[in-house]
């Protein structure tokens, strides 16, 4: 498996660029929807803030430099999610007709995700600039941070890519899914201390993946290392069994893709 996958980089970075120039080549604006999108939902939440329906609690820098952080981390995930499920059926008829490791598909896809979040980090370190921000220096590592999220997203990437080869509604569900749990996670409200929210908060290993980062860049520290800790190796070993599991099944799902 790692072997395939280190000798398929080159395969890889192929797929993400014929993906990454077919889906912004007949948009107006391009790569401004990965900013757009979070600018209009932060947005939104200000509003419902202010005129009081929705409480997002109280947080420790100005609201905007929050939300926005926490959604580019979360769109690793949301995004990164909607698009590895769709990869096998997207690959069409070279994923029956030509040898490869179709787990090749479901990376190049996750890059897309993270070239949106690259974007997206542009606009941060706009908004903390404005506010006059400064990060401490346990920020740089936030990249490592970010390795969990990320391994969490291709583990459950990989078997969902697997469900929609065979059960194409699975793609439809998943986007559903993600903006469901979106209003679950801490993501564009602070963490709740008491109520049902905060205990599934606590069972919920989206938060801590999405916390964590956060809080280097905040606050210069984790403020929740155990269930970090513990939501990194959940991750972990979603990402081994999906991949071993993807490995095994992928020859009988392009045979049931070119049967079709």
């Amino acid at each position: 498996m790692f072997r395939e996958a280190r000798e398929s980089r080159e395969l890889i970075w192929r797929l993400f660029l014929r993906d990454f120039t077919a889906r912004y080549k007949e948009t107006v604006l391009g790569l401004a929807w990965a900013v757009i999108m979070p600018v209009i939902a932060v947005g939104s939440f200000i509003f419902l803030n202010r005129t009081g329906v929705l409480n997002v609690g109280e947080v420790e820098v100005p609201y905007p430099a929050y939300a926005l952080l926490g959604l580019t981390i979360w769109q690793v995930f949301a995004g990164g999610l909607v698009s590895c499920s769709e990869a096998i059926m997207a690959g069409g008829s070279m994923v029956s007709k030509i040898n490869f490791p179709k787990e090749s598909l479901v990376i190049a896809a996750f890059g897309q995700a993270l070239a949106d979040m690259l974007v997206r980090l542009l606009l941060v370190i706009a908004v903390f600039a404005y506010y006059r921000l400064m990060p401490p220096l346990a920020s740089l590592l936030f990249p490592l941070a970010l390795i969990p999220i990320m391994l969490f997203t291709l583990g459950l990437g990989l078997g969902l890519s697997l469900l929609n080869a065979l059960m194409r509604d699975v793609a439809n569900i998943v986007t559903i899914a993600t903006t469901f749990l979106l209003f679950l996670t801490p993501v564009l409200y602070a963490p709740p201390r008491s109520g049902a929210f905060a205990l599934l908060s606590r069972y919920n290993p989206l938060a801590a993946l999405v916390t964590g980062p956060r809080d280097l860049v905040l606050k210069g520290y984790l403020s929740d290392p155990g269930g970090f800790a513990l939501a990194g190796v959940l991750a972990a070993v979603v990402f081994i069994l999906s991949w071993r599991l993807f490995h095994l099944a992928e020859t009988r799902i392009a045979e049931r893709i070119g049967a079709r």
